[in-house]
């Protein structure tokens, strides 16, 4: 009996140890796939088939149903270091405005497929959107861009006018035409840069260049699939895709169409932003200051026929993140067609 109880608490001291260590153990480092297949979004994620360049891939969206029958869709457009799930405040304040919203994930971004033999270009990526719309029964939309989806919604709207109510671009990139100030890149530069980047160095640039050296867990949570995907299994696969999605940055301006606008487009700036793709691998002899957004919202209203300029002091690269009370406010004003 006292050999059984003794060996009895033996194993509950090998249990209780095991426990201990388990709870004390560092946590797992982040790790995702191509398609983050185990990365949550906060609402219910669809899938659009599509045939393009002779594959076949998948489209993943988010859409949300007008709560008002009188009231459109709006169509949000992601940048190049995010996904669609970044627009969750958006779309719940959008819906509680009545407002049907659909937010995809581009190819090559998000949950959607990275064909790695695949020409990535502004034009395709719209032709898609627009199929996807066409499939849900979406005649018309209001479309807003962030970032790179900036210049994604302005050539959208340049190539489906009748689709497009109104076009809406949050401190988009594009608003110069980068090669005339730096050097062309070939893909396999950004190849380098992307296979050299690590999971500090990504939240370092973030928290630098779009919040002004502030940081916190909601920013931070934003890093959370890139440094997954840095970590994960197809870290190669994706680091290829996102080199090739650089090119059509720099070889696709939209800027020089602006004035091409058939419908009415507001620019909300948050002027502090300073985003300026290039500005490292300028030519020779250039001083032009990139991503002098406190200028560009200005030069880019003065060559749209029908231009609101909105402007937000104090505030980087996405408003809607860094300030989402303040940003709502103006986003209310930028949906009123006039």
């Amino acid at each position: 009996m006292f050999l059984l109880r003794a060996i009895c608490l033996s194993c509950l001291l090998l249990i209780t140890q095991h426990a201990l260590a388990k709870t004390n153990a560092a946590p797992s480092p982040l790790s995702y796939d191509a398609l983050l297949s185990n990365y949550e979004y906060d609402f219910k994620v669809n899938y659009f088939a599509l045939e393009s360049q002779k594959q076949s891939l998948k489209m993943a969206y988010i859409y949300l149903k007008p709560t008002q029958a009188t009231m459109p869709t709006v169509t949000l457009m992601h940048g190049k270091n995010f996904n669609g799930d970044y627009w969750t405040s958006t779309a719940q304040y959008l819906q509680s405005l009545g407002y049907g919203v659909l937010i995809p994930d581009q190819i090559g971004f998000g949950k959607s497929s990275k064909p790695s033999n695949y020409q990535y270009s502004f034009a395709a990526l719209a032709h898609h959107t627009h199929a996807l719309m066409n499939s849900l029964n979406i005649k018309k939309s209001i479309v807003l861009g962030h970032s790179m989806g900036g210049m994604l919604a302005s050539r959208f709207a340049l190539m489906y006018p009748n689709t497009t109510t109104k076009l809406i671009l949050l401190n988009p990139i594009g608003l110069e035409n980068y090669l005339q100030y730096v050097d062309y890149k070939d893909t396999n530069f950004f190849y380098k840069n992307e296979l050299a980047k690590t999971p500090q160095g990504v939240k370092n640039y973030q928290q630098k260049n779009y919040y002004d050296g502030k940081w916190n867990a909601k920013f931070s949570a934003l890093t959370d699939f890139m440094v997954g995907q840095i970590q994960g299994p197809d870290s190669d696969k994706m680091a290829w895709v996102n080199a090739k999605t650089y090119d059509m940055i720099f070889t696709q301006p939209v800027i020089t169409e602006f004035k091409d606008f058939a419908m009415p487009v507001s620019l909300i700036i948050g002027t502090r932003d300073r985003t300026g793709p290039g500005r490292n691998w300028k030519k020779e002899g250039v001083d032009y200051e990139l991503g002098r957004y406190d200028k560009l919202g200005k030069r880019a209203a003065a060559l749209i026929p029908h231009a609101q300029l909105f402007e937000l002091d104090n505030l980087g690269h996405l408003p809607h993140i860094e300030d989402f009370e303040r940003f709502k406010v103006t986003l209310q004003q930028s949906l009123i067609i006039k």
